[in-house]
């Protein structure tokens, strides 16, 4: 995982001052990193019964979706406003710096299917908790949460209290 870290990018003062942003970008670039990100996720939860994975836009999209490849179920992404055709669902959530809205296709989860959430860092929670409340309020099991960062200082574990939460690198 060393090698990972490597592939992440701190970024000062990002989006607002005093916000040390985690860029993923320079990982996403790199082919073995990408490997080694689906390849860690799919072995932590390929026997965890998962039935679809849901990604959160946007960097939720480019883990979920190989991942969901990796074990052999389907994906449903996870949008901020506007961007889903058909009737949905949504949720507001507080983020660390501000607010935001993310939606739900009301067909993207049938009742009592297994999801696992899928994102590239958790922080404070907000956006994680949102997801999981958009799964159930559909009928869906959140199975866990996954995560390829997780920024441990800001405590969003707190947010998904009962839920089985994994990172794959801590800062």
């Amino acid at each position: 995982m060393e090698h990972l870290k490597e592939l992440i990018r701190a970024v000062p003062d990002f989006p607002l001052p005093g916000i040390l942003f985690r860029d993923v970008t320079p990982l996403l670039r790199d082919p073995s990193g990408l490997r080694q990100v689906t390849d860690a996720l799919a072995l932590r939860w390929g026997g965890a019964g998962v039935e679809v994975v849901a990604g959160v836009e946007s960097r939720g999209f480019v883990f979920g979706a190989p991942l969901a490849m990796a074990l052999g179920v389907g994906f449903v992404p996870v949008r901020k406003p506007g961007k889903l055709p058909a009737e949905r669902i949504s949720r507001q959530y507080a983020l660390e710096y501000g607010s935001n809205t993310l939606e739900l296709h009301r067909d993207a989860v049938d009742h009592g299917q297994r999801v696992l959430l899928v994102d590239d860092l958790l922080a404070t929670g907000g956006t994680a908790k949102a997801t999981v409340e958009l799964i159930e309020e559909l009928g869906g099991a959140v199975v866990g949460a996954a995560f390829v960062i997780e920024l441990s200082f800001l405590d969003g574990r707190k947010a998904l209290d009962g839920y089985d939460v994994d990172a794959l690198l801590t800062y």
